[in-house]
């Protein structure tokens, strides 16, 4: 689905993303990375926050911080003994991941990890009610499998950047990416243990419910 500009403008205007410390965190993240793009932005972000408000998670678990952004937007729906498990695998971003956590008052309810994933998930002993990929695309299909395997049935995974700019429904032969992640695509869609929607929210978002 592609819609103009004009109308995505208007939907953002209509959603509640006000939020000073989380523009804080935009800024910087533009001012201090290389990639700034990656993060989640204030209307995926809204999304995450909504999703987590309403599935009232105890235990959360994310890949790929980048700088925290998505991280403080799930968090908000973690009740008062619920924890986030975030992963990072960039080191150098440990200083403003840790800054804006706590100046969200998060310290206590988020616990960064910094390393490899796929060595650091099976550590992890929670049963996850909620769980978000967003680290390195060609690597989904074994955190899939990890994660999915740490979710406890009728929980959730949120599944980030999987139409890739437009290239994997477009047929793109030629980008490595777009082709993994149309093999990831299947993949999930394909799965007896899970039923899925895929949102053709800005780089696309799959959900994922465990059967």
């Amino acid at each position: 689905m592609s819609i103009s500009d004009t109308t995505f403008d208007y939907c953002l205007a209509h959603t509640t993303v006000d939020n000073p410390l989380l523009a804080e965190l935009e800024r910087e993240t533009h001012l201090r990375t290389l990639n700034p793009q990656m993060l989640s932005g204030p209307y995926q972000g809204a999304l995450l926050r909504f999703i987590s408000l309403m599935i009232r998670p105890e235990k959360i678990l994310e890949v790929g911080t980048f700088t925290g952004y998505a991280s403080i937007c799930l968090a908000s729906g973690l009740g008062d003994g619920g924890m986030l498990h975030t992963i990072e695998i960039n080191d150098e971003l440990g200083w403003i991941i840790r800054a804006y956590i706590g100046k969200a008052g998060l310290d206590k309810k988020v616990c960064l990890h910094l390393g490899d994933a796929t060595t650091i998930i099976p550590t992890l002993e929670e049963q996850f009610d909620l769980v978000f990929l967003d680290a390195g695309k060609l690597d989904y299909p074994l955190h899939y499998e990890m994660a999915l395997a740490k979710t406890r049935t009728g929980g959730f995974l949120l599944i980030d950047n999987v139409l890739w700019d437009g290239k994997v429904a477009g047929g793109h032969q030629k980008d490595e990416t777009a082709l993994a992640l149309r093999a990831f695509n299947d993949l999930v869609h394909s799965d007896p243990r899970v039923e899925n929607m895929l949102l053709p929210l800005r780089d696309g978002l799959m959900l994922i419910r465990k059967l």
